[in-house]
């Protein structure tokens, strides 16, 4: 008897803190959005995108000029310049080719920058989650502009500003 009353204590205590656990959620766009540092650092990113896309469409412009050039001299030349003409602006075409996937690849320098800048940001928006985790007792908070679906959003349970407040930071609260 004492163990089968022990057992249903057990159980009662556990189904009591299954119960207890709390949900809540993000909106890591509108906390990004009310981070000045965010702002400024894809500010940066963009700027350097543009003159990167500028310095590449230049070179491939530059090749297509020469390209043309060459083929309205390229029956009035010998073989052996003809040729070296043509390399000439294979070479280049690589080079300008290497030199995009080497600013836009995908461990390029754009993405270098993006991390260089952004990564601090979230680590600071990472820590003030952990802390607000520990301190409110949740078991699970969820990122409402992540790739996870959330079909319907109590916003009861949006802890975004809070998450702002913890970093220090001001905003517009929502409507």
């Amino acid at each position: 008897m004492k163990r089968i009353l022990l057992v249903l204590a057990v159980m009662i205590a556990s189904a009591t803190y299954s119960v207890a656990q709390k949900f809540a959620y993000i909106d890591s766009e509108f906390i990004l959005e009310n981070i000045p540092e965010y702002a400024d650092a894809k500010k940066e990113v963009d700027e350097l995108s543009m003159q990167w896309q500028k310095e590449i469409e230049a070179k491939f412009t530059d090749i297509d000029q020469l390209y043309k050039k060459f083929t309205a001299e390229a029956v009035l030349l010998p073989d052996d310049i003809r040729q070296k003409r043509e390399q000439e602006i294979i070479n280049l075409e690589k080079s300008a080719k290497d030199l995009q996937k080497q600013r836009f690849g995908t461990e390029g320098d754009l993405v270098k920058k993006r991390e260089e800048l952004i990564k601090p940001i979230q680590e600071k928006i990472a820590t003030a989650l952990e802390s607000l985790a520990a301190s409110e007792n949740y078991a699970v908070i969820f990122d409402k502009a992540g790739s996870v679906s959330m079909m319907y959003t109590n916003p009861r349970y949006d802890i975004s500003e809070e998450v702002l407040d913890k970093m220090g930071y001001s905003y517009q609260t929502r409507q």
